[in-house]
C-alpha cells in the first residue's frame, strides 16, 4: 500500500471516531506501528490531524467552539443536531456531552428556550455561556487534553448526585446487537455514569458508526432510549436497530 492511501485511511478513521490508537491502524492496515507513528508525525506536521500519546485526534475534536473548524461530515452532524433540538422543552434539565455533534446540538439551542444544562465538555460548556437563558453547570474533574472533558472519580462522582430529563451522549461505536463501546476505559466509566443520571438516554450517531465495535463497553442498544441520526427512520440501514427496543430518529 503506498504512503499516499495509508494516509489518506488514517485520516479517515480519525475524522470518524475522532480519536484512534496507532495499535488499531497498524492491524487495519497491516503495518507496523513504526509506520503508523511516522505516518501520524507527518500529518501532525502538516496540520491535518493532532499526534497524541498512543494515536492521534482529529482537529475538529480539539477545536474549541469556533464554527464549522474541521469537522467531520458537518451536514450530517447538523441534521442529526436539528433533530435533536426539537426533543428540548422549555425548563428542561439536560446533559449534553462532548464531541462534535453534541457541539452542533448546543450551537442550534434557541436562544428564548430556558434550560438548566449539565455538561462535562468545556466547549459545550463554553458554547452554553453564549445562550442567555441557559443555566450551566460544569461537572469537573481532570481534563482529558485530547477530548477536553472531565474524567475520572470526581467526575462520576457528581454525577451520581444528579437526575436530568435528557441526556444527549455520542459514541465513538455502535452495533445493533453490541452496543455502545470506546477503546477508552475511563471514557467508558464516565460515559456509564451519564447513563445512570439520565432518566432517558439519546444517542447522537453518524450512520457511518453504526455496525461498529471496540473494546470496552459502554451499554447494551436497549439502555438508549432514542438514536438520532441523520437518515430517515424507515431507512433500511437502520433495519437491525428497528429489532431493538429504541426509538429511532
Amino acid at each position: 500500500m503506498l504512503k499516499e492511501e495509508r494516509q489518506h485511511m488514517i485520516l479517515n478513521e480519525v475524522a470518524l471516531h475522532n480519536k484512534v490508537l496507532l495499535t488499531d491502524i497498524a492491524e487495519m492496515l497491516d503495518v507496523s506501528i513504526d509506520t503508523v507513528r511516522r505516518d501520524v508525525k507527518e500529518l501532525d506536521e502538516e496540520n491535518r490531524l493532532k499526534k497524541v500519546h498512543g494515536g492521534a485526534v482529529s482537529l475538529g475534536f480539539t477545536t474549541s467552539t469556533a464554527p464549522n473548524a474541521n469537522i467531520y461530515a458537518l451536514e450530517k452532524k447538523q441534521k442529526i443536531a436539528e433533530k435533536a433540538v426539537k426533543m428540548l422543552k422549555d425548563g428542561g434539565v439536560i446533559f449534553i456531552d462532548g464531541g462534535t455533534t453534541c457541539l452542533e446540538l448546543t450551537r442550534q439551542i434557541p436562544e428564548s428556550l430556558k434550560l438548566t444544562c449539565f455538561t462535562i465538555s468545556l466547549p459545550v460548556a463554553m458554547l452554553l455561556l453564549s445562550k442567555p437563558n441557559v443555566k450551566t453547570v460544569f461537572i469537573g474533574g481532570e481534563i482529558s487534553l485530547d477530548s477536553q472533558i472531565a474524567v475520572g472519580a470526581g467526575t462520576i462522582n457528581q454525577l451520581s448526585e444528579i437526575k436530568v430529563d435528557y441526556s444527549f451522549i455520542g459514541t465513538g461505536y455502535v452495533d445493533s446487537l453490541y452496543g455502545l463501546t470506546e477503546f477508552d476505559w475511563g471514557i467508558v466509566q464516565v460515559k456509564k455514569a451519564v447513563i445512570r443520571a439520565s432518566k432517558k438516554t439519546v444517542l447522537l450517531s453518524i450512520s457511518e458508526k453504526l455496525n461498529s465495535q471496540h473494546r470496552y463497553k459502554t451499554c447494551d442498544i436497549n439502555a438508549i432510549n432514542t438514536m438520532v441520526t441523520e437518515l430517515d427512520p424507515s431507512s433500511n440501514l437502520l433495519n437491525l436497530f428497528r429489532n431493538q427496543e429504541i426509538h429511532l430518529l
